[in-house]
């Protein structure tokens, strides 16, 4: 912990709020509704004042970025054998949605009737549809199961490719169902995903909620304000001490402190105050407040196994990437029509099925690109390619995350604990081989794919479809569930139904952090969901 005096900050603060990312912001914009609340938003990143913030393609310039990223890294993972994998977040006004893929996915219904059978009472299906319907802006328009006039904007891709469509047409000749929405509470099918962006900008939580009420009297934001811990008092969060340029401060709540820096910041921040488990917390030197030993477990991610083939006869990105000429077609269709590859999020084209017929409900979700390349931040090939990354939508894979030091600049041990079960590694390589079965579908026989990874010499059986896994399997930045929600009789319990970390007053964790399962699909429109029924909730307590 740091030992320097903190000033106290000026003004008076019913809310405090850590972190402005994908869920700080929406809880900013409910909570300062009111004008009677005063509240106060800090972020330890800067203004999202950068252009590769906005434009969808940016992703690829603020990821590995210190400007942008923690640059957080795994431990050597056993289950990849030996390999640690680079961990982004945002480190940014937006958080991780100001550089993310972009991609809406509220995952399934049963994900969140499994959250209420765990002992996340108010958090099931029927419960959160209706939330998910009033936070969107969806370019369906209002429906059973779409908002319009919310904060959070829904469009369709800007930019097609003929590969796709037939990679499309290969799922659908495999005997997945063509589908138009996979945000209807049941994502099975294939189809092109939908995005956070309007008119070919990216739609960040910063953009869609924060920025059009900054000018409220009510709310206060910090930025570059590092939190460094909570200050308890005779068991209650009474504010947080943070540093900015050089200086420490203390921000007092007269009602609620509200971690939202997303799984590994609040994280550690709760340890750093000396809440969680306590050999950890000392192993850390630091004296432990409150023992939570489910602060920092219960870790969960979306390992994908990202296969290339090698086409023929048909375009993809990668010659493009490599042709000057490209390259300014490119520059100005987005320049003058707001389209083309510069608006593509990561991954196009979505295929939800099922690893095995035995599997009750979809478990893999397939990220298609008409690109491919060694590794994230490296060129893209010079023959034409697509890439077919398969994950595991239910992981049973549990990893941890734990700090090292006091020192909030000090990275965390992130340990994922990747296909650490038989289960996962079992899904691992039927999802490898559910993508040569797409592969080699009629639809694509035109382009001749050629496997390049995993490769030919990789059999296909279990085993050595599993081995292969732990050589090609990375993250798609999916981490949950490390302050998870749960009953009172679960010791691994960090919050209650209404987000309130147990045993302590005045301290909710509002964020991706309190999942007790991973959705089934990307994670961020969930985080979004969260925070405002969050806030509804905190409201709904206030005095």
């Amino acid at each position: 912990m740091s030992t320097a005096s903190p000033e106290t900050l000026a003004g008076a603060y019913d809310y405090v709020i850590a972190g402005a990312g994908s869920a700080g912001c929406v809880l900013a914009n409910r909570l300062s509704a009111d004008p009677r609340n005063r509240v106060l938003l800090l972020e330890a990143g800067g203004r999202d004042n950068w252009i590769w913030f906005h434009i969808p393609v940016g992703y690829l310039f603020a990821i590995g970025n210190p400007r942008s990223d923690w640059m957080f890294k795994t431990v050597a993972e056993p289950g990849l054998n030996g390999r640690s994998l680079s961990y982004p977040r945002g480190k940014v006004m937006g958080g991780s949605s100001a550089i993310n893929a972009m991609i809406t996915m509220r995952g399934q219904a049963a994900d969140y009737d499994q959250w209420e059978a765990l002992g996340a009472e108010g958090w099931s299906w029927r419960d959160v549809a209706p939330v998910f319907r009033r936070i969107e802006d969806h370019f369906l328009g209002a429906s059973a199961h779409h908002g319009d006039g919310g904060e959070w904007r829904v469009e369709p891709p800007r930019v097609r490719w003929d590969v796709l469509d037939q990679v499309q047409k290969a799922a659908v000749e495999m005997g997945v169902p063509a589908v138009e929405d996979f945000n209807t509470g049941d994502n099975e099918g294939v189809g092109y995903f939908h995005v956070n962006q309007k008119t070919g900008r990216r739609w960040s939580s910063a953009r869609g909620f924060l920025k059009p009420i900054l000018n409220r009297p009510n709310l206060r934001v910090e930025t570059e304000a590092l939190i460094d811990r909570l200050e308890v008092v005779e068991g209650r969060a009474t504010g947080l001490i943070f540093r900015k340029k050089g200086k420490t401060y203390r921000a007092k709540a007269e009602g609620e402190v509200i971690l939202s820096a997303g799984s590994i910041g609040s994280v550690q921040i709760l340890q750093r105050s000396g809440i969680g488990d306590p050999e950890q917390i000392k192993s850390a030197g630091i004296e432990p407040v409150h023992a939570m030993p489910g602060v920092g477990r219960n870790l969960q991610d979306h390992l994908q196994q990202r296969a290339i083939f090698k086409v023929s006869g048909v375009k993809t990105l990668n010659e493009t990437y490599h042709s000057l000429v490209g390259k300014a077609v490119m520059g100005l269709d987005y320049l003058f029509r707001r389209r083309g590859p510069m608006t593509m999020a990561p991954s196009q084209l979505g295929i939800f099925t099922r690893s095995n017929a035995s599997r009750d409900r979809a478990n893999i979700q397939f990220h298609i690109q008409p690109l491919s390349l060694d590794a994230f931040g490296d060129p893209l090939h010079r023959f034409p390619a697509v890439t077919a990354s398969a994950c595991n939508l239910q992981p049973t894979s549990r990893g941890s995350i734990g700090i090292l030091s006091p020192d909030p600049e000090a990275a965390p041990r992130i340990a994922p604990n990747y296909l650490s079960t038989d289960e996962d590694r079992r899904v691992a390589a039927e999802a490898i081989q559910v993508t040569r079965r797409l592969m080699a579908q009629p639809a694509l026989g035109a382009f001749k794919p050629e496997e390049i990874l995993p490769g030919p010499s990789v059999g296909d059986d279990l085993e050595a479809l599993a081995a292969a896994a732990g050589d090609i399997g990375t993250t798609i930045f999916h981490p949950v569930g490390t302050a998870k929600m749960g009953r009172t009789d679960d010791p691994m319990a960090v919050v209650d139904e209404r987000l309130r970390v147990r045993g302590l007053g005045g301290l909710r964790v509002i964020d991706a952090s309190v999942m007790p399962t991973i959705t089934s699909g990307n994670t961020n429109t969930p985080t979004v969901m969260i925070a405002d029924k969050g806030a509804e909730l905190v409201l709904a307590d206030r005095p």
